[in-house]
């Protein structure tokens, strides 16, 4: 008897035993928290909890955007050091082109940090 399979096969065989792997865990967690831990609803349990401490007042808190705007700014010209470090230490051995899409990319770096400028988005408020 030959024991051929076709790659089908293999494949549904393989994301039956994967979803397995992902649902069983979470199938048993509930279970196991069905039967051997029962709720025991109560004030203290079912009361708000954070640091121990009741809340007061509105939980609705508005944050500037000037602050995400100026992290992603720094983001995006701290990992522009990490292109900068391979260039500069094969600077002597690269070729023209290297040379040249560096400074391309070096100059759409620039024309960001400028635009940025003009908007404001660098000034705090």
């Amino acid at each position: 008897m030959d024991a051929s399979y076709s790659p089908e096969q293999f494949i549904t065989v393989f994301t039956i035993a994967g979803a397995g792997f992902a649902i069983g865990p979470l199938i048993l967690a509930w279970l196991w928290a069905k039967f051997f831990s029962p709720p025991k609803p109560g004030e203290s349990k079912n009361a708000t909890y954070e640091c121990g401490l009741e809340s007061k007042g509105d939980a609705w808190v508005q944050f500037k955007s000037e602050y995400y705007l100026y992290g992603i700014i720094f983001l995006i010209f701290d990992v522009e050091t990490i292109f900068l470090f391979p260039f500069a230490v094969a600077f002597g051995g690269l070729s023209v082109g290297a040379f040249v899409a560096m400074m391309v990319f070096l100059l759409l770096l620039a024309e960001g940090l400028v635009w940025a400028w003009t908007k404001g988005v660098l000034n705090w408020k």
